[in-house]
């Protein structure tokens, strides 16, 4: 039955059928690999509505997986695109280079968090831009060693998958893995093993201590290359670390003569509130890379650095045909003009305390919801069975956000255990299509709640 409301506007059945008929066409056409998340077939998307080919629309909270910061279709950036569509599509930077793509590298750096000087370089994935991040530590120290964390997710290339702590399903089977990885716990403050909430600093220096006993049992600290981290974890269920996390790696890289890069992928770009979610720490990382949202869905990645650093390999050692491609580069500087001509960055804190608090409202009666939490904009629910033992509760979970679909919003899951609900909403949604898509949610929470 079709149901109408000041945005959402559903007109048939999920899937309806027309989508229907191309889902049972992908079947055959592709493998089981390419698992599907939506049954519905996009038909077109703006902002952060998208309607599919039954003539249903959705507001969409999962932003393309946290790519579409400034919005699906912006109108800036669809007019760049058009615009570089008409003067030229591809040379390969490195053999015949344009000007957008050094302006867009000259923008960034003015951005690099720590300030001082940095540099830039393209490519095409954020699990590319890993891949090149350790290649260049690796250059400029001479050293082998890498160590990430657990609940890290780093992409899913040969080494950007063996950084990657999530097994299921992204490493299963996929062995043997990249060597030279290490890997040590990352805080998650609501299911610290050593303490209570109510002393969480206990926490934090218990896994602090953890942290350094883990390379003392695994690797050298002078055999490391680099430390990888997220300033908050993404797919690892949106963990956001204790304040004191980032100024303390980066204390303890410096002593060690160890680099520090930050993986600013997911929350890169406005996503925590500031353009860079490691300028909250108040510290320089030496690598950063960068991905997502850069381009508003043009595959574009990079890593920024240090420029002594980043100067570690030799001439030509780093590249690729399509890296820091034409279209990428432009829609990266119409981005970068949007975020400056509607202060997304102020839209984003906005957004940010709404959700906290419509969430914590939410959470206030509903004992399902074990944790709200969040940085800025990128803000989630973790989902459990009791509050006191924190089961997760990964199939209310799943019947939430089936249910969430069939009554028109989007929304992911995340976490290793599938029980966080994430928010990458574009920035710039407003507020009150926001509430819509919360209210639909708060119906949908109780209701499963209930059962």
């Amino acid at each position: 039955m079709a149901t109408q409301t000041k945005y959402i506007a559903l007109k048939s059945t999920i899937p309806g059928p027309k989508s229907q008929a191309i889902l049972d066409r992908l079947k055959k056409a592709t493998p089981r690999a390419v698992g599907i998340y939506a049954p519905l077939i996009v038909d077109r998307a703006h902002g952060s509505l998208l309607t599919d080919i039954d003539g249903n629309t959705y507001i969409d909270l999962t932003g393309g997986v946290g790519v579409l910061n400034v919005g699906h279709t912006h109108d800036r950036v669809k007019k760049v695109l058009h615009d570089q569509v008409d003067r030229f599509l591809h040379t390969d930077f490195t053999n015949l280079p344009y000007e957008s793509y050094v302006r867009l590298a000259e923008r960034l750096n003015a951005r690099f968090p720590g300030g001082g000087p940095a540099t830039s370089i393209f490519f095409n994935s954020g699990a590319e831009a890993v891949e090149n991040a350790v290649k260049i530590a690796r250059a400029y120290t001479h050293r082998a060693g890498i160590l990430a964390f657990e609940r890290a997710f780093h992409g899913r290339t040969l080494m950007a998958m063996s950084l990657t702590s999530k097994t299921h399903p992204y490493k299963a089977g996929m062995g043997p893995f990249a060597p030279e990885v290490y890997r040590a716990p990352y805080p998650y403050p609501y299911r610290c093993e050593f303490a209570g909430n109510e002393v969480n600093h206990v926490c934090d220096e218990r896994c602090y201590a953890n942290i350094e006993k883990a390379l003392l049992l695994q690797v050298a600290p002078e055999d490391l290359a680099a430390v990888i981290v997220e300033p908050v974890q993404g797919e690892g269920g949106f963990v956001v670390p204790p304040p004191t996390f980032l100024p303390w790696l980066r204390k303890f890289t410096q002593d060690h003569g160890i680099l520090l890069i930050v993986d600013e992928v997911q929350t890169g770009f406005g996503r925590t509130g500031t353009f860079f979610a490691t300028e909250q720490a108040g510290i320089r990382p030496d690598l950063l890379t960068m991905a997502k949202s850069i381009a508003d869905g043009i595959p574009l990645s990079g890593v920024m650095g240090r420029p002594e650093v980043m100067d570690g390999p030799d001439d030509s050692q780093i590249g690729g045909t399509y890296v820091g491609n034409p279209l990428g580069t432009a829609a990266g500087n119409a981005v970068l003009d949007v975020f400056e001509e509607e202060n997304l960055l102020d839209q984003a804190q906005r957004q940010g305390e709404h959700l906290m608090a419509r969430l914590r409202s939410m959470q206030a009666r509903m004992p399902i919801i074990g944790e709200v939490r969040g940085l800025g904009a990128m803000v989630a629910i973790e989902l459990v069975k009791d509050a006191r033992s924190k089961e997760p509760a990964a199939d209310e979970t799943n019947q939430i956000l089936h249910r969430l679909m069939e009554r028109g919003v989007l929304m992911l899951k995340s976490g290793i255990y599938g029980n966080v609900i994430r928010s990458l909403a574009p920035l710039n949604t407003p507020l009150d299509m926001l509430d819509e898509a919360l209210d639909v949610l708060e119906r949908t929470i109780a209701e499963v709640q209930g059962r």
